[in-house]
């Protein structure tokens, strides 16, 4: 069909731009092409300018170079926060971030291409970019101050052990006396056994309940004691009398003796003595321990403190990244020199890893962006031109459906009408024939 003859033979498809240079270029192989391929670039649009090849090779270098940054970046933070993990793990999720790096840069690379991108979106893209930038740039920069990281987390972490250590030797003093009344010592006192207030706190208390046991110890002697003396009152001799041929006591003497005896057993003087004993023997051990404690304690208060110094030193973070970030910002603000590095480094990792989107804003539109953005054209222009010919295509068909529609309406009530005007004749002929047949019985009887 004539519509399949192409409007240019291939042979003349390709022009010589006067310089012996053939448009379209051939199509070329190669890691350049994966390169140029890795960010968006269509090769056969760039074959009608190959002098923008190397531009583009090197944008997709930019873009391999900023995912391998943050593979050695990612190696970096996991060497250096979390050193427990094995080899293998480390080089997995270094390969993984390398990834995803290279698709978020390939994404903004790619999405880039052609005039119809507007700067404003392009800034979104760097801004895109910087974030990205600053997550690959700080364990880069911990490595390059991993030194005088290191030295300030030390002092730092020396100045705070020694504050607590401090503390701790300023709310426990040696003597043992108590420091609850100061605010600032509530989590700082130590419980020490053995110090000489708790030793003089305990005696107090030993004594107040001796003096208690004592009291109530000598109340029940003198009611037993009142108890004994009227039982040998009534149980003398003035009082006997003559039972059964012997002198005996009275009811009296033996009622006495029953009370006195229930009341011993009852009143519980000898547990109430024991304990007496007991407690007065604790309170000569107490003081004692407390004439020996002030040798003693303060080796044990020293003990304790010492324990509880390591503790708070082993407790101390040394590797995480927050204490590493705040040990480099303390780096930064302690020299200015260091400030003016650490500065000059961010600034320089943050435009290498934001280069790929850099450097097309600073190269601005090119020649293979304006092909792209006429194609972009003519690809809208074409989809327009081509949704108008199916629009006049689908109203052509309805135009044909409708005809056919009417058509096949007037055959059928042509059709309708035919076999109407046949049953009415044939209805008219059964009428005719019935009124015939009728007549010819009418005339029949009368001629009878």
């Amino acid at each position: 069909m004539a519509t399949d003859t192409p409007l240019r033979p291939a042979a003349d498809a390709a022009f010589d731009d006067g310089q012996g240079a053939r448009r379209p270029a051939p199509l070329p192989t190669g890691p350049a092409a994966r390169l140029r391929r890795m960010i968006g670039v269509e090769e056969p649009l760039l074959a009608w300018v190959p002098e923008e090849r190397t531009r583009y090779t090197w944008y997709g270098a930019l873009v391999v170079n900023t995912a391998l940054l943050g593979a050695l970046s990612m190696v970096l933070a996991l060497a250096s926060f979390r050193s427990d993990l094995p080899m293998a793990a480390v080089i997995a999720v270094a390969v993984v971030w390398f990834w995803v790096v290279l698709a978020l840069d390939s994404w903004l690379v790619s999405s880039t291409h052609g005039t119809t991108v507007k700067k404003w979106t392009l800034a979104v893209r760097f801004f895109l970019s910087v974030l990205l930038g600053l997550f690959i740039a700080e364990p880069i920069l911990f490595q390059i101050f991993d030194k005088e990281i290191r030295q300030e987390i030390a002092v730092r972490n020396e100045r705070t052990v020694a504050g607590f250590r401090g503390m701790l030797v300023s709310c426990n003093p040696t003597d043992g006396s108590s420091t609850t009344g100061r605010p600032e010592c509530a989590r700082y006192q130590l419980k020490v056994a053995g110090s000489p207030a708790e030793l003089a706190r305990q005696i107090e208390d030993n004594a107040s309940r001796v003096a208690s046991l004592r009291s109530q110890v000598d109340s029940i002697n003198k009611t037993l004691d009142a108890k004994m003396a009227t039982e040998q009152k009534l149980c003398g001799r003035e009082y006997w009398i003559w039972r059964n041929g012997v002198r005996d006591v009275t009811i009296t003497c033996e009622r006495a003796r029953k009370a006195s005896s229930e009341y011993r057993a009852n009143s519980k003087i000898e547990t109430y003595e024991r304990q007496l004993e007991d407690l007065v023997a604790q309170g000569q051990d107490l003081a004692a321990r407390k004439d020996r404690a002030a040798d003693g304690y303060q080796p044990l208060l020293q003990r304790a403190i010492d324990t509880k110094t390591r503790e708070r030193a082993a407790a101390l973070d040394s590797d995480g990244i927050l204490t590493r970030a705040a040990g480099l910002k303390e780096v930064a603000r302690s020299d200015g020199f260091a400030l003016f590095l650490t500065v000059v480094l961010h600034l320089l990792l943050l435009c290498l890893d934001a280069m790929p989107v850099l450097a097309k804003l600073l190269s601005g539109a090119t020649t293979y962006d304006t092909l792209l953005g006429a194609r972009y054209a003519a690809s809208r222009r074409l989809h327009a031109e081509e949704l108008q010919v199916q629009h006049a295509c689908a109203r052509l068909e309805h135009e044909v459906r409708r005809h056919r529609t009417e058509q096949d309406t007037a055959d059928r009530m042509g059709r309708l009408e035919d076999a109407y005007q046949r049953a009415r004749a044939e209805r008219a002929v059964r009428e005719r024939a019935e009124l015939e047949a009728r007549m010819d019985r009418i005339l029949g009887a009368r001629r009878v």
